[in-house]
């Protein structure tokens, strides 16, 4: 069993009424794609992206955080958590990101679970330039069988936060990838 899968199914224990959660970063890929590299599965954390207003919603209408403070605690032993929780204006995503989510099947009874579609997941691992997002990126291009084509499209569609950091940050690894597939259709 993935540590994801470990992480969701004690985050479903403690919520007393349905969640729904979109997740990115190696849980998604964990979750989300066939025959993924073993160390996927051991990544220690669960991390969401929120649609904007979600996180108020979640705090009048549920035990959510509450919820996430338990599962913590719980797993922290294990070093296991549940850690990031980004609202969509905090990374960079087509502007359509929630109709292109893909659900995730799990043995839930509260939690809605999906996971960024390809593309989105492949523009929320191109804002940092560093070893690990590049070889995630590489692994979404492939096994989401995107062409050269498609990634530049979303490069320019893409909708980008306000930080500046993030923004050089973007420009850098979607160079860095375009020039990959250059290489590699070329």
């Amino acid at each position: 069993m993935s540590n994801a899968v470990r992480i969701l199914q004690r985050l479903d224990q403690y919520l007393t009424s349905p969640v729904e959660l979109t997740l990115y970063g190696r849980a998604a890929l964990t979750l989300g794609f066939e025959k993924t590299p073993e160390d996927y599965a051991l990544s220690r954390d669960v991390d969401a992206i929120l649609p904007v207003g979600q996180a108020e919603t979640l705090n009048e209408t549920t035990n959510f955080w509450e919820a996430i403070d338990l599962v913590n605690a719980d797993l922290a032993d294990d070093g296991l958590y549940v850690s990031h929780f980004f609202t969509e204006d905090q990374v960079v995503l087509l502007p359509e990101w929630k109709d292109q989510r893909v659900r995730l099947a799990g043995d839930w009874k509260r939690l809605d679970v999906f996971r960024l579609g390809n593309v989105d997941l492949l523009l929320s691992k191109l804002m940092r330039d560093d070893p690990i997002d590049r070889s995630d990126a590489w692994f979404i291009v492939q096994s989401g069988g995107l062409s050269r084509d498609d990634v530049a499209a979303a490069v320019r569609r893409a909708r980008l936060p306000r930080s500046e950091e993030v923004r050089e940050q973007f420009a850098v690894a979607s160079k860095r990838l375009l020039d990959r597939l250059d290489i590699r259709e070329g």
